[in-house]
């Protein structure tokens, strides 16, 4: 295998880095409600880690003090950080931009049946993972009973205005693939979500990203135990397409750990890969001038951001292989 570092210098870049940071991307936690297949932080419900609130103070401070654009939360479910609705208003006072990752089935659980309310009453942006439009292959990759689920939040969701058109409510759909293969092309695969969900449900969305599986965390295992791990990371690297490397989004994005450590991508929190030595370590030692031009850890893993389309937080980097 050719490193991912070395393929980008065959392309004349000696290194990469960032040219912004317009998004503060943080993982409140890696609890979670669901165990996911493909999940790249192996998060579940017997996981521990949950950012705790002086942490969450420094990530208000932060926003405040440079104005971020974007912030984006995440998790694990991040709804069950139990400073969730805190932050949430706190930021939403300050007046950014707040974005929430949400599985759709953490909407019902007990105690938060609220939140589709509160996110509208403070016009949080939401990103929700649905892997298919049929029953049967979200119930596989997610466990019994959870499409059911989902089309129940979606459908509360519809009801308040989320996702329709003309609506200022943001709701977008995140389409991971179900085995150890590459998405379809988002734009016919938006289309194909969009006239299945309607017809089928009555429900609606603004706009569905397609991620592709990164081969880290419980996708890795899958493969390794499938014997796929070689042929997955062959086929990343043959689809390598330097069009994308431009719009990677850790060009523009900072990942924050549930303890507070800076990584250039939740992707690679998830194998505690941190900034480069010398760089700020900590969401208490964040400098906006140098992390917004900062060189970026590249990894081999790194492959699954620039293949085809390429794959990142909001989907494709670019409309075709170039």
């Amino acid at each position: 295998m050719v490193p991912f570092a070395r393929r980008l210098e065959t392309l004349g870049y000696s290194g990469l880095r960032a040219v912004e940071v317009s998004t503060l991307q943080v993982n409140l936690g890696w609890r979670c409600n669901q165990a996911c297949k493909h999940c790249h932080l192996q998060a579940g419900p017997d996981r521990p880690e949950q950012m705790a609130l002086p942490t969450i103070e420094e990530v208000i401070r932060l926003a405040e003090r440079f104005s971020l654009p974007v912030v984006d939360l995440t998790g694990g479910a991040p709804e069950l950080n139990p400073h969730f609705e805190y932050l949430v208003d706190r930021l939403h006072h300050l007046g950014g931009h707040i974005r929430c990752r949400s599985n759709l089935t953490v909407l019902l659980e007990p105690g938060k049946e609220h939140l589709p309310e509160f996110f509208s009453e403070r016009g949080v942006e939401l990103i929700c993972s649905l892997p298919y439009y049929q029953e049967e292959m979200v119930d596989r990759v997610r466990g019994p009973g959870t499409f059911r689920k989902c089309l129940e939040a979606l459908n509360r969701l519809n009801r308040l205005g989320y996702g329709l058109e003309g609506s200022d409510l943001e709701l977008h759909l995140m389409y991971n693939p179900g085995g150890a293969f590459f998405p379809p092309p988002q734009g016919p695969l938006e289309d194909l979500f969009r006239r299945e969900l309607a017809q089928r449900f009555g429900i609606n969305f603004h706009r569905l990203y397609s991620l592709l599986n990164m081969p880290i965390g419980r996708f890795r295992e899958y493969l390794r135990r499938s014997s796929n791990y070689d042929s997955y990371m062959g086929k990343l690297m043959a689809s390598f397409n330097p069009a994308t490397v431009s719009g990677l989004m850790c060009r523009s994005l900072i990942s924050v750990s549930w303890d507070g450590c800076l990584f250039d991508c939740d992707f690679h929190q998830a194998l505690n890969l941190p900034l480069i030595p010398g760089l700020p370590q900590t969401i208490g030692e964040f400098d906006l001038p140098t992390l917004a031009t900062r060189p970026i850890r590249l990894e081999d893993h790194c492959y699954g951001c620039t293949a085809g389309s390429g794959s990142s937080c909001g989907g494709r980097i670019v409309s075709s292989k170039q």
